[in-house]
């Protein structure tokens, strides 16, 4: 074979693989932090980039919202409650560069911070402000996380609190409170009602103490409602007490009228 055909196939393949070493396609949601004999020379854009073989290094950075599930901690609440809490967190990287050369790895940094961060603000909170408040909490968090991550070009998004296990006894004693709290609300309304329908029946006898007629107009609706339902037995409700005194008079008019009659003198024939 030729030497010359030799010669230009290899200097073609290196050729071919320099270029495929200087070029470099930053995509849309990415940055390219470009290190030029180990120092940071700039970031480039989204596109086609070309770098110098061997001297550069164009590392690729996601800027694109990160989803981190925060590893359920085992924590102890401010009133020695143990619970087990779940969360999740968003990230994302604001600052190309310093995300590079701040830190070694963001991901693993941001998790173990996280952690470290739910533990502490969860353990500040009794168990009824941790299940009770639990959007202060996240605030809380992710507060605390900022601060912790501007420094290495990432802004903590959002953090929620997504499992809180509690211990069996502890469930079974908030049931019973629970249940507790709704019979005593039940009992409550129960005697208002009693003291309304009590008041209400006050009225009632007032009104018809001051309108006999009234009673007998009750009495009547009475026997209608009874008639609707065809019962055999008819049932005439009449007020007792006033039966009673009328009975008392007719008995007390009928002994005046024997002792009188008794009395009266005999005229002699």
């Amino acid at each position: 074979m030729d030497p010359t055909i030799i010669v230009l196939v290899v200097l073609a393949v290196l050729l071919l693989i320099v270029a495929k070493m200087a070029i470099r396609i930053v995509r849309q949601y990415e940055k390219g932090v470009l290190f030029r004999l180990g120092r940071v020379v700039g970031v480039r854009d989204p596109g086609l980039r070309l770098i110098i073989p061997v001297i550069d290094r164009l590392p690729l950075v996601s800027l694109r919202i990160v989803t981190m599930p925060i590893q359920s901690q085992g924590i102890i609440t401010q009133d020695n409650v143990s619970v087990d809490v779940s969360a999740v967190a968003y990230y994302r990287v604001v600052d190309a560069v310093k995300s590079v050369i701040a830190i070694e790895n963001v991901a693993a940094a941001i998790d173990q911070i996280a952690q470290t961060t739910l533990r502490k603000v969860v353990g500040r909170h009794t168990l009824d402000q941790t299940l009770s408040e639990t959007e202060r909490i996240n605030v809380d968090i992710r507060e605390i996380l900022d601060v912790l991550t501007v420094e290495w070009g990432v802004e903590v998004t959002l953090v929620e609190l997504k499992d809180i296990q509690l211990p069996e006894s502890m469930k079974r004693a908030m049931a019973r409170q629970a249940e507790a709290e709704r019979e005593k609300r039940a009992k409550i309304i129960a005697a208002e009602g009693e003291a309304i329908a009590a008041a209400a029946l006050g009225d009632a006898s007032d009104t018809m103490m001051a309108h006999p007629l009234a009673l007998q107009l009750r009495n009547l609706q009475s026997l209608v409602e009874i008639g609707v339902d065809k019962n055999t037995t008819v049932v005439f409700p009449a007020p007792l007490m006033s039966t009673i005194g009328e009975l008392s008079a007719f008995l007390a008019r009928e002994g005046q009228a024997a002792s009188s009659g008794s009395k009266a003198p005999v005229k002699a024939a």
